[in-house]
């Protein structure tokens, strides 16, 4: 599975993105999907999650309410709507595809198998 991320760019603080991450060479229909961030100087971080099924999504507390994970598996695609974009959110945030087995694990960069590039987000105050 290849998965290519786009949709970052520059924004002011509280504008909005919609970053999506598309797959060729397999369906992602069976795969638990997230997004993730590195700001500089940090370590990579858990942002959102959503099912193989589509009925449930996670999210780390700092963009509970902002944030909106998505998948259209018809497409191949998974999106993460970002919303009230805080300078705190700049980050390179990177898709990824795996099989999680619990709810714990999905937060967990160890139980992805396929990453996508990396997509460069930042929110200028």
């Amino acid at each position: 599975v290849q998965l290519q991320a786009s949709g970052g760019g520059l924004v002011q603080t509280g504008d909005s993105l919609r970053l999506s991450c598309a797959a060729s060479g397999r369906t992602l229909s069976t795969y638990t999907l997230a997004w993730f961030r590195q700001a500089p100087g940090k370590e990579r971080e858990f942002v959102a999650v959503i099912n193989w099924r589509g009925d449930m999504t996670l999210y780390t507390n700092s963009v509970k309410g902002r944030f909106t994970i998505s998948r259209d598996n018809a497409k191949n695609t998974v999106y993460l709507q970002m919303n009230s974009l805080k300078s705190e959110d700049t980050a390179v945030y990177y898709c990824a595809a795996g099989v999680a087995y619990s709810i714990s694990a999905m937060r967990l960069s160890r139980s992805y198998e396929y990453w996508g590039q990396g997509t460069q987000v930042t929110v200028s105050s």
